[in-house]
């Protein structure tokens, strides 16, 4: 089946990514907010993240426009009637999820393929919820959408050979590099990386290092480009707190337990970068 037109339902930071690469890559895409004051939101998210492109001389006004133009905004689930793929990037809630995705299945054509851009829940519980479960897949794009290579593609018990194919024929041709993953949580990328992030926190616990000092050992000894506490306060240690309590209440592993620190920053706000405060003070940069 050839893709032509994707549907994306939410258009925050991760939707808003989302909508760029496929507009980007020649595709009709319409895009689904439940408010006008949020298409108005992620569309500008998109127009100040190509005119970034444009000042580093990667796009021109024109390419800009032709972008722009493959983009439809709505606030209408009924307007992706002619999708071809979906992708949901709304709230990392279940009981939402579940209930975004029935509707869909009522107005989206019988041969589109569902897909969701969860970070940690089971694709299969989604699916479940559906009459199309063989045509549903996880495709966790990483944050920024536009910049980062990679695309888990999310298999689950039920996806045929033909989807889970074409399903990373599409992220390929969006431009990024494909990790193929059975429906985990975490899948491979966060399975990882989460123990990392918060075995750092627990050496921050225990006096081991300054945060400083830790992020440099990880940088210089390991060549990350980020030490794992600026990585934390990048990520959102919300976000990161609310993935590990769902991979420890799956596995029951402690290595997916989240550190009382952890819990306490989030407890008073201080979820990072965006908060302004995390592991760093970002308030007077």
């Amino acid at each position: 089946m050839a893709i032509g037109t994707v549907g994306v339902v939410g258009c925050g930071l991760m939707g808003s990514g989302i909508v760029e690469i496929a507009a980007k890559a020649g595709l009709a895409v319409r895009v689904a907010e439940v408010s006008d004051d949020l298409l108005r939101k992620g569309r500008g998210m998109v127009e100040k993240s190509l005119a970034r492109a444009i000042e580093k001389g990667k796009l021109d006004a024109a390419g800009r426009d032709a972008i722009l133009a493959r983009v439809r905004w709505t606030t209408r689930l009924a307007d992706l009637s002619d999708a071809d793929l979906v992708v949901e990037a709304i709230v990392e809630n279940m009981a939402e999820k579940q209930k975004l995705f029935r509707t869909l299945d009522e107005v989206c054509p019988p041969h589109a393929i569902f897909s969701s851009n969860t970070s940690s829940l089971p694709v299969g519980d989604m699916a479940a919820a559906t009459k199309r479960p063989e045509r549903f897949v996880g495709l966790h794009f990483f944050n920024p959408v536009p910049v980062m290579r990679l695309v888990e593609v999310v298999r689950t018990l039920e996806t045929t050979d033909a989807v889970f194919a074409e399903a990373c024929a599409f992220g390929e041709r969006l431009g990024k590099t494909v990790v193929r993953t059975k429906d985990t949580p975490g899948f491979v990328v966060n399975l990882l990386l989460v123990p990392y992030l918060l075995d750092a926190i627990r050496a921050l616990e225990k006096g081991i290092a300054t945060a400083e000092d830790i992020d440099t050992g990880m940088k210089l000894g390991c060549g990350h480009p980020m030490g794992p506490l600026e990585l934390l306060d990048f990520v959102g240690l919300d976000t990161t707190l609310y993935i590990a309590d769902i991979m420890f209440h799956e596995f029951k592993d402690i290595r997916y337990q989240a550190p009382p620190m952890l819990r306490r920053l989030v407890a008073s706000g201080r979820n990072g970068r965006k908060a302004g405060r995390g592991f760093y003070d970002y308030r007077k940069a």
